[in-house]
């Protein structure tokens, strides 16, 4: 549940409004289905005991579509040719009133609930008695479980036009659900509309983005409203007028559309369903706050302050929140215990709980492994190329930083220390969004780190991200930021993808292999296998599928299967095993369990092993295990995959057992960085040339010489 939605908890008395655009088609007549599937989440709420009161708009539509069917049936050829009068809009209310009755009553009689009418107009409200009995009978008709139907009785209003000689106590059925709210003491008013709900322009403008909480002071003056409403008086702009008096009255107010799916049992569900107003709306969302674009925008302008530092600047960075993330430990595991305990209550895997969990050892292992990147050979700048192009024409080709790094990691806070020391460490602007589970800890650490960073570099360069509903505006700013990279879940990645322009850099699967070749000696195999399966079962270097060449199946494969069941791994076979072992048949040879199991299957040798890797692999981590030499050695050059072993476990495919000091993740894509991703796969290339007044001139005066000057360097001529 959403912080700001935390109220729907308290939720008793509902005030929904339907307007005419939900209520009628486009064509005027009445909008069965949707109307039927409104009222099938109004019998449910009232079945669990909410109490609901329906406010309607739609007569006045419904009755001038009826009324001009019947003036057209009831007319002469020469009737239609003469310029048709408009319809009085009172007569088109008495009608329309009618037929709108009739059909809620069916629809709700066929749902069993009873439902009653009540027609007010605004002159009503100015007496204090109609008030008080109005009062005494909606709650009446609510103890008995009925629903009251509110519609303005446009049919014997005195009112000339809408807006026009109002008393100002309500103006449309916006207005009126919004009075009714107050006046029946309502917890929260649902205003149903044709679109999601607020958005800061015209919905019809692909740059308009959904406002998921109005708030007044920040909202009020940078919104255009679009046209008003296809077949009602008011509009978003009315809807929102109404929102605002409501919820300044005391009533959270939620505008959404009527259009989509269960969005009323969503909203009491405490799903984050269109936009929110509430009085308290200011205290969860600063005024000042900076949208997504924005915030990207100030990481890349901190980002290129960072590079215009010296090496030696940049290292004590470095060695600033190293020192930070000490200082404040006792802060930081305050904010984490938080985390767990949290986590705790809401039933988490204890797995994922531990994954949560900074200890003290962590945390001064972090700030250890901050200080080793710092120690670093600089990346930047590095001149990876210095070529002579012709006398006195110089061209190097240089690292350099890519750029704005997205990167979004699920569960573990410690991910965000390593991500955000290594985009310090390569000059790269940085947007984080970390699991909900770990919101405190994130939260801490973002502080920490940041009040580490100089003055002439600003706080801005590393941004936390609190909502994942500000990732898919992010995932477009494919002008600002340069790269994304998720961390977590195969589901995760895979959103992500499919979801953005932005180059990705992740894997979308971890199902890892280790073949176990004739030659191999079986201590050693039964030592890696279970290292690489049950050291950390979830994480996407263990292995997920054990191949077993045919000659080890009198003997070594049940001494293999023996030692995972001892260790309480579920083994599941392939197509090879059935009859060799008794267990379960895999469903698919492509599965990344994630957990204590994994599949099993025999291989004739080390090509149909390769052959396996490459059909049912996800080109992550592969291991062989042999004595034989030149079989390993066949197996290391045509296994096509991020990271090949021999004699070693798959869980060594990391970043800070590989020496990077950290990583970002695991790449398994072959384009710009592959396997552990450290500061090297943050950084990108672009070429310097110096001269002395050449000009290309047709190449008529230049003599190319392209030699290369570091290779000279290096051999000392």
């Amino acid at each position: 549940m959403d912080p700001t939605r935390a109220f729907v908890k308290n939720v008793k008395r509902v005030v929904v409004k339907v307007g005419t655009a939900v209520v009628t088609r486009d064509d005027g007549r009445l909008a069965v289905g949707r109307l039927g599937a409104i009222f099938e989440q109004l019998e449910k709420l009232n079945s669990r005991g909410f109490d609901i009161i329906l406010v309607t708009s739609g007569a006045v539509g419904a009755g001038r579509q009826r009324l001009k069917y019947r003036k057209m049936i009831n007319s002469s050829f020469a009737d239609l040719q003469k310029p048709q009068v408009e319809l009085d809009g009172k007569a088109c209310a008495a009608v329309g009133q009618n037929g709108l009755m009739a059909l809620y009553d069916t629809l709700f009689s066929q749902l069993d609930v009873t439902s009653s009418q009540l027609l007010v107009t605004d002159n009503d409200f100015k007496n204090a008695d109609f008030r008080v009995q109005l009062c005494q009978t909606v709650d009446s008709l609510l103890d008995l479980r009925s629903i009251p139907i509110f519609n303005e009785n446009d049919a014997i209003s005195t009112r000339r036009a809408p807006y026009e000689d109002s008393s100002g106590i309500f103006w449309d059925n916006d207005s009126l659900a919004a009075l009714l709210a107050m006046e029946l003491k309502a917890d929260l008013l649902v205003l149903l509309s044709d679109v999601d709900g607020l958005y800061s322009g015209p919905p019809s403008d692909p740059r308009s983005k959904l406002i998921h909480t109005y708030v007044k002071q920040k909202h009020q003056k940078a919104i255009s409203f679009g046209d008003k409403s296809r077949m009602g008086r008011g509009g978003m702009d009315a809807k929102v007028k109404a929102a605002c008096n409501a919820a300044y009255s005391g009533t959270p107010v939620v505008i959404a559309s009527g259009f989509a799916a269960n969005n009323i049992i969503k909203v009491l569900n405490g799903e984050r369903v269109g936009t929110l107003f509430h009085k308290d709306a200011h205290m969860w969302i600063p005024v000042t706050e900076i949208g997504p674009h924005e915030m990207a925008i100030s990481a890349r302008e901190a980002s290129r302050r960072l590079q215009a530092l010296t090496s030696k600047e940049r290292k004590k960075i470095l060695l600033d929140v190293a020192a930070a993330l000490e200082a404040n430990e006792q802060f930081i595991m305050l904010e984490n215990d938080a985390d767990v305990e949290t986590a705790r209550e809401a039933g988490y895997d204890e797995a994922l709980v531990a994954r949560l969990a900074l200890k003290s050892s962590k945390i001064r292992a972090l700030a250890e492994s901050v200080r080793k990147l710092a120690e670093m050979e600089e990346p930047i700048g590095k001149v990876l190329k210095r070529t002579e192009l012709a006398e006195g024409l110089i061209l190097e080709k240089k690292s350099c930083p890519l750029g704005v790094l997205l990167i979004v990691f699920e569960s573990r806070p410690d991910a965000l220390v390593q991500i955000a020391s290594l985009a310090i460490r390569s000059g790269n602007g940085l947007l984080l969004k970390g699991g909900k589970e770990a919101k405190r800890s994130n939260a801490i650490l973002h502080k920490v780190i940041t009040s580490a960073l100089p003055e002439t570099v600003g706080p801005k360069l590393i941004g936390l991200l609190t909502s994942r509903e500000e990732i898919p505006d992010l995932l477009k700013l494919d002008d600002v930021i340069d790269l994304v990279i998720p961390r977590g879940s195969n589901k995760l990645v895979s959103q992500i993808k499919n979801s953005t322009k932005i180059p990705v850099l992740g894997h979308s699967d971890g199902i890892c292999h280790v073949y176990v070749d004739k030659a191999a000696n079986l201590e050693m195999a039964k030592k890696i296998v279970l290292d690489a399966k049950t050291d950390y079962p979830a994480a996407c270097n263990a292995m997920e599928t054990l191949l077993v060449h045919k000659d080890l199946t009198n003997g070594g494969l049940q001494e293999l299967v023996k030692e995972l069941e001892q260790e309480g791994v579920v083994l599941f076979s392939g197509p090879r095993v059935n009859g060799l072992v008794n267990f379960t048949k895999a469903n698919s040879l492509h599965y990344e369990y994630n957990s204590k199991a994994c599949t099993i299957e025999v291989v004739n040798d080390v090509d149909e092993a390769i052959e396996h890797v490459h059909s049912y692999g996800s080109s992550h981590t592969e291991c062989i295990i042999t004595d034989d030499h030149k079989v390993a050695e066949y197996f290391l050059s045509r296994v096509d995959s991020a990271a090949v072993f021999h004699n070693a476990s798959t869980r060594f495919c990391d970043g800070a057992r590989f020496g990077l000091g950290a990583e970002v993740g695991i790449s398994t894509s072959k384009i710009h960085a592959r396997g552990p991703v450290g500061v090297e796969g943050l950084l990108t290339t672009r070429w310097v040339l110096r001269g002395q007044g050449q000009v290309v001139e047709g190449d008529k005066g230049v003599v190319y010489t392209h030699k290369d000057l570091l290779k000279v360097t290096s051999n000392g001529f």
